[in-house]
């Protein structure tokens, strides 16, 4: 009886102009996204590692000079592009690229995509994500909103009933008759994304269990369309009409979809406040000079450094040190500042996460927030991941602060003008990242997937208590 019901209902929806219509467009819609995001990581894999390649022979190939101007000369980086983020480009257009790895100072990432992209336009940027997001779901809802309503109006539905169909059976037999449907537009887009995934390669290290991150991208997007298939087919078997059903289906799509996540973003800056730019940058350099805790201001610090060094040797000047302390002093401002930045970032860290588990929370009223923040841990485009590769481009600084000015300590005297040569240039190891896992990616998910999970509960909740009520009714 289940599988007569599920042919009936997908000879029917295929029958049905509108999912002729609607399938052929978003169907259109996904693959053009799928092209245009593939093409688009194709283009910024390339620029990112032809700049970065250019950076580091331009490090290499600097000159002879003192180490610590080549220390300011420094080295840019480029962030790698994920394999996935064809799919969903996540947070990476307001990131920021590329950072400038110079002494003294953890530079902030720039180049940010979305700086040169007019306001007006960053609507008409259709990701295959917006249209997993989006789209589909509303195709759903518009296949899905007669599904009882429509019978009842037209008679059919008490016939069915008369013949011993049970409503609950029935019911089931329209969820499955629906994702049928759906299937003829979702399995060749599945398909098209699992060979552009084998196209687009490793990723230069930005991530990795690609293959199985994508396994578990499709699984997250049958979930969050099998909570609009539930809603649709149990909010028609309820409401009195089917231009009833559509009225409600239309304002979930548009409260969750559209304006559950400007509503979570305006709540999380209220309930998390940032610091401002100019305010986070006035406050490391309030540390910076004047201390912060037990440590105090810069002068300071440098004198106890210089008469505790001169005593540990009993010598009376820098000069008769065995080493240049000039290297030992420049060395020592990097490590306070490192403090600094550790404090000051981290602090700033952890309140960016407060506000993305203020976002997944509000998961619980929409879906859409915890389809959201799994898509993009799941394709290494979240805040997650451009954090991990920031802290390991920061790693990288500071070792190669550490290996100029140890030079300068070994190689040099107190006073006296230092010039190196390219050999110590190459001596600076050449930065690489390796992305993490799938189980680091997933490991702050736990709030988005409970919030898909009680939306699939609340979908078949509401699909069993529309088929009672077609049973009392009948």
């Amino acid at each position: 009886m289940l599988r007569a019901i599920v042919r009936k209902e997908v000879r029917e929806t295929v029958r049905d102009g509108r999912f002729r219509w609607g399938a052929a467009l978003v169907g259109l819609l996904l693959f053009l996204s799928l092209a245009a995001g593939f093409a688009h990581r194709k283009e910024v894999e390339r620029a990112h590692a032809s700049a970065q390649a250019m950076s580091w022979a331009q490090w290499l190939e600097q000159g002879d000079k003192n180490p610590h101007s080549a220390a300011h000369y420094g080295i840019y980086v480029f962030r790698p592009v994920s394999s996935l983020s064809f799919v969903d480009r996540g947070v990476d257009p307001y990131m920021g690229v590329s950072t400038w790895l110079e002494s003294h100072y953890q530079n902030p990432f720039e180049n940010r995509a979305v700086q040169d992209t007019p306001a007006l336009a960053r609507f008409a940027d259709l990701t295959a994500a917006s249209t997993l997001q989006l789209l589909v779901p509303l195709l759903i809802l518009l296949l899905a909103f007669r599904s009882f309503a429509g019978e009842r109006e037209q008679g059919t539905l008490r016939q069915l009933l008369s013949v011993g169909v049970n409503p609950r059976r029935l019911a089931t037999g329209k969820v499955l008759g629906v994702g049928a449907a759906l299937a003829i537009l979702l399995v060749p887009a599945a398909a098209v994304g699992a060979l552009a995934l084998l196209m687009a390669g490793p990723g230069g290290g930005a991530t990795g269990d690609e293959g199985l991150r994508y396994i578990l991208l499709l699984a997250t997007y049958l979930a969050y369309f099998g909570i609009f298939t539930a809603l649709a087919i149990g909010v028609s078997a309820l409401a009195s009409s089917s231009r009833t059903a559509l009225a409600l289906l239309l304002c979930f799509w548009i409260g969750n979809g559209l304006l559950a996540p400007r509503i979570a973003s305006d709540v999380a800056r209220s309930q998390v406040p940032l610091p401002s730019s100019l305010e986070f940058q006035a406050g490391i350099q309030a540390d910076l000079s004047q201390g912060f805790d037990a440590h105090p201001p810069r002068e300071l610090r440098q004198q106890i450094l210089r008469d505790s060094v001169l005593a540990a040797h009993d010598v009376a000047d820098p000069a008769e040190l065995p080493f240049n302390f000039a290297g030992l002093s420049l060395q020592s401002g990097e490590d306070f500042a490192n403090l600094v930045f550790d404090r000051r970032f981290g602090a700033l860290g952890r309140r960016v996460e407060e506000q993305l588990e203020l976002h997944r929370r509000l998961g619980l009223l929409a879906p859409h927030l915890s389809v959201r923040s799994l898509s993009m841990a799941l394709t290494g485009t979240d805040p997650a991941h451009h954090e991990r590769y920031a802290g390991a481009a920061e790693e990288h600084r500071r070792l190669i602060q550490r290996i100029l000015n140890e030079d300068i300590m070994a190689n040099s005297r107190f006073g006296e003008t230092y010039i190196a040569d390219g050999s110590l240039w190459a001596r600076v190891p050449e930065f690489e990242y390796q992305g993490p896992g799938i189980r680091w990616s997933l490991a702050g998910q736990g709030t988005a997937a409970a919030g898909l999970l009680v939306w699939l509960l609340l979908g078949a909740i509401l699909t069993r208590v529309g088929a009672t009520a077609v049973a009392r009714r009948a």
